[in-house]
């Protein structure tokens, strides 16, 4: 999700930008023909093919090969409207307030209380992930468990406040807000062969703020994750800023947090006696976080009386849908950054690999590559593959090859000397492991795809506008946001100075192995607007236009 925090680049390392690599590119053919059938299956038959820069070009289905023609641009301002194509209506499901099993409706007259929170649908809606209930043959077209993320709340509708900024701040206020965030689960069957919520249900359930977890992998029980609350650093409360999402070949549902440190803050006073470090400042942590105001009722999230507590979040956090006394868990192994989403591939030979972005300007793009198998026969033999592995942070080089560097402890400079004491330490502070290897910074990764037949990968890049030359006055100093952040220098691979509508990139893993440590790539799509009159900005897009992707 875009916040505004993401157009603070926050990355102070000296590394080269996605854009350096791509001015440089020679844009050597990559992979001829491999937009054909199989990128249209990827994509639905949107006719992407036609956009590749390097790829043969290919005309588009007159209605864009996937049965019902474009949906025309809506152009007039602030039009609160669904469109969709002739032939389809659009309806709600569920929405914020709707109980996920068998609580209390949405107040529409009141504000919500804490209480009713916690038993209904939360706000803001981002990742999602149908689960479908086995059968004898298969899996159920009729019935399921659909998860949702709940990436934010909107503050003055919440609490029935349009001033809430100078309302003073309560506990019982900062629990409400809390509760409306995290996850829900709601069970689904399709009636009359229509989609409904099932009430009561024994599925349904509300992970919040304040669910209990357990932290497990490498970090777990690091001293930096070790609180008054819970000494042993691996018992943490709740999740926040839930983005984009992923889900296993298991069964589990991957919660993503993303701008976890918009909820984090402290007195004036406080920071001035005690600065922001360095760890702090490269997560983008502040006196006041995003405005939610809950380190004035709650402890918890004041950077001050609790500094280790931001370094409970920013981790992928695996939930079972189907057995909803479970516990989820935060799996430290996959690295602690902005995660946009944790997307699941399995290989031909059973490896696991997990693509993760780093939603920030400036940061990163990782894998992980559980050290186990999948077995297909045995879910519970699968509880616990996002424990162990290796994790990598991508660097793409100009002659459209990569590598995958390994972050891991005592190797290439992540050492003792330079502040990681243990493979923990290198989770805990991934930006900064990744800054010390050298890893490419690109222009905010969001979502990624994964052919299921070739492998392919496709990463989505949703803009930057922080590229080009930076007066001296904004130069990133020790992670500092102040004048706006670093400007990485454009170059060949990337033409465009500003990266206002964002690009895709794709990529093969060598040898199809899902678990290499080299890849070929390649730009997919350059994002524009065909009616702009600045060919800086008009992309290469033979279709509809496509921005933000």
């Amino acid at each position: 999700m875009y916040h505004p925090d993401n157009d603070k680049s926050i990355n102070p390392s000296s590394n080269e930008s996605i854009r350096d690599v791509i001015e440089r590119a020679s844009r050597r053919q990559f992979l001829k023909g491999s937009a054909g059938a199989a990128t249209l299956s990827l994509f639905g038959g949107f006719g992407l093919a036609s956009l590749s820069t390097s790829a043969a070009a290919a005309s588009p289905s007159p209605v864009g090969g996937i049965g019902f023609p474009s949906v025309p641009p809506n152009l007039v301002p602030m039009l609160d409207k669904i469109s969709v194509p002739p032939g389809y209506t659009a309806s709600i499901l569920t929405a914020w307030g709707d109980p996920v099993s068998g609580g209390p409706a949405w107040n529409a007259v009141g504000a919500q209380t804490e209480a009713e929170q916690l038993q209904q649908q939360g706000m803001h809606h981002d990742g999602m992930r149908f689960f479908p209930f086995p059968t004898t043959g298969g899996m159920s077209n009729d019935r399921g468990l659909l998860a949702t993320n709940h990436e934010y709340t909107d503050e003055g509708i919440l609490h029935n406040d349009l001033t809430p900024g100078s309302t003073p701040m309560s506990l019982a206020r900062a629990r409400t807000s809390q509760a409306a965030h995290g996850v829900s689960i709601i069970e689904l069957r399709k009636i009359a062969g229509k989609f409904q919520v099932v009430r009561p249900s024994p599925f349904g359930r509300r992970i919040t703020a304040n669910t209990p977890m357990t932290l497990s992998g490498p970090a777990a029980g690091n001293a930096l994750l070790q609180t008054a609350a819970d000494p042993t650093g691996r018992n943490v409360l709740g999740t926040v800023n839930n983005c984009a999402h992923g889900f296993t070949p298991w069964g589990t549902y991957l919660t993503c947090e993303e701008n976890f440190n918009g909820y984090f803050g402290a007195p004036a006073a406080a920071l001035t006696t005690t600065p922001l470090n360095n760890l702090e400042r490269r997560y983008g942590l502040s006196g006041n976080g995003f405005g939610y105001r809950w380190h004035l009722a709650d402890p918890r999230f004041d950077l001050r009386a609790n500094p280790n507590e931001p370094n409970r979040f920013g981790w992928v956090v695996e939930i079972d849908p189907f057995a909803p006394s479970s516990t989820p868990i935060k799996r430290t192994a996959l690295g602690r950054f902005k995660h946009e989403g944790a997307w699941t591939v399995v290989g031909a030979d059973n490896s696991v690999t997990i693509y993760l972005g780093d939603d920030e300007r400036n940061d990163y793009m990782y894998k992980f590559v559980c050290a186990g198998k999948y077995d297909p026969r045995n879910r519970a033999a699968n509880r616990n593959l996002l424990d162990s592995g290796t994790l990598y942070v991508a660097k793409f080089n100009a002659d459209n090859s990569g590598t995958w560097l390994p972050l891991v402890w005592n190797q290439n400079g992540l050492t003792p000397a330079n502040g990681f004491a243990d493979q923990g330490e290198v989770l805990i502070k991934c930006r900064q492991a990744a800054d010390r290897v050298g890893a490419t910074m690109m222009d905010r990764p969001e979502w990624v795809a994964v052919h299921p037949t070739t492998r392919e990968v496709y990463l989505t890049l949703t803009n930057n506008n922080r590229r080009g030359s930076t007066p001296a006055s904004s130069n990133l100093v020790n992670g500092s946001t102040s004048g706006g952040g670093a400007r990485p220098p454009v170059d060949a691979a990337n033409p465009r100075p500003i990266n206002v509508y964002g690009h895709i990139i794709r990529w093969r893993e060598t040898g199809g192995d899902v678990a290499a440590t080299t890849f070929d790539w390649d730009i997919f799509v350059q994002c524009g607007d065909s009616l702009s009159a600045d060919p800086n900005r008009q992309g290469n897009i033979n279709g509809d236009d496509l921005g933000a992707p």
